[in-house]
């Protein structure tokens, strides 16, 4: 009979020396025994040879750990997630396919570090698509191999070679590049100096200027001001026509219109267009684009419409 209790795993919280040399007494596996093990483990539930999988590995799991030391996160904790993926890769391995659990675990562990790395290094969250993730891991490595090492900004040529290298857009290196330098304060100052401004009195406001803001709220008006005065030259029915098919919420069909005169469907089609191109022209003048000001008009009448449905009283049926 197996045994079916687990035991603890040696803890890194009593120091990395101390850790390392715990884990060093656990002896490694031969082909056969892990065989036997994963066996064991997989066919029979036997947690003892599960045990011995994991802690033949850990060796492995400080190895790979060790390479992520540089992103200014404790140890301990890659350590720790390294762990958790040595132990998804002992849960899922087959032994009959011929591969040694250190080849099949190491995806697992690298996998489970560098999400951990991805969630944990910055404040603000990096993506997680491939061509980022990529960029994340690997860009300090491709900017050593060009020796592009100076402060700043990569050199457009620079960006070129890494994109090449990676095989990732040029404009995802540019923005990887400024994110790996960390996170930066909107209160920080330029060189410590007290009397130089905050980095965020120094950011651009996106939003249009006001004076741009007047300007376009005037244009707008002129514009509804001269269809306004365009729609006045037509005749009664063409003015119906085109009001209810151009600047209601809710146009009405041709036929419906049709069957409103007593004409044809295409009858109604013909005084829709010489409407449409009475007012294009009685709008040129004045430089106005009938296309803009008959949006700007049927925005009106939605808005319109929707104030006067929020202000109608509800029924005494509601």
């Amino acid at each position: 009979m197996y045994n079916t209790h687990s035991r603890p795993l040696p803890s890194i919280a009593t120091g990395l020396t101390h850790y390392l040399a715990q884990i060093r007494k656990f002896p490694i596996l031969t082909q056969e025994e892990e065989t036997q093990f994963a066996r064991r483990w997989r066919q029979l539930g036997d947690r003892e040879a599960a045990y011995r999988l994991v802690t033949s590995h850990l060796r492995l799991v400080a190895k790979v750990a060790m390479r992520y030391r540089g992103y200014g996160l404790p140890i301990a904790d890659i350590v720790s997630e390294g762990n958790i993926g040595l132990m998804q890769a002992v849960r899922r391995f087959d032994p009959e396919r011929g591969v040694r659990l250190s080849t099949f675990a190491l995806w697992w562990i690298k996998a489970t570090i560098q999400e951990y790395v991805l969630r944990s290094w910055s404040m603000v969250k990096v993506s997680t698509n491939n061509a980022q993730k990529k960029l994340f891991f690997k860009l300090r490595q491709a900017k050593r191999a060009i020796s592009a090492v100076e402060d700043g900004d990569l050199r457009p040529e620079q960006v070129q070679a890494i994109a090449a290298r990676l095989e990732v857009p040029e404009r995802e290196v540019v923005d990887m590049d400024r994110r790996l330098r960390g996170d930066v304060s909107l209160n920080s100052r330029n060189h410590d100096d007290p009397d130089a401004d905050e980095a965020i009195e120094r950011l651009v406001d996106p939003s249009p200027a006001q004076d741009e803001i007047l300007a376009d709220e005037h244009e707008l008006a002129q514009r509804r001001q001269a269809l306004r005065a365009a729609i006045q030259t037509l005749a009664p029915r063409e003015r119906h026509i085109f009001t209810a098919r151009q600047l209601t919420e809710t146009p009405p069909t041709l036929e419906e219109l049709a069957a409103e005169y007593g004409v044809s469907r295409e009858r109604v089609r013909q005084i829709e267009q010489r409407a449409f191109e009475k007012i294009r022209l009685a709008m040129q003048p004045a430089g106005n684009s009938l296309k803009t000001a008959t949006t700007v008009a049927r925005n009106a009448v939605s808005v319109q419409s929707a104030q006067e449905n929020r202000d109608r009283p509800l029924s005494a049926s509601c």
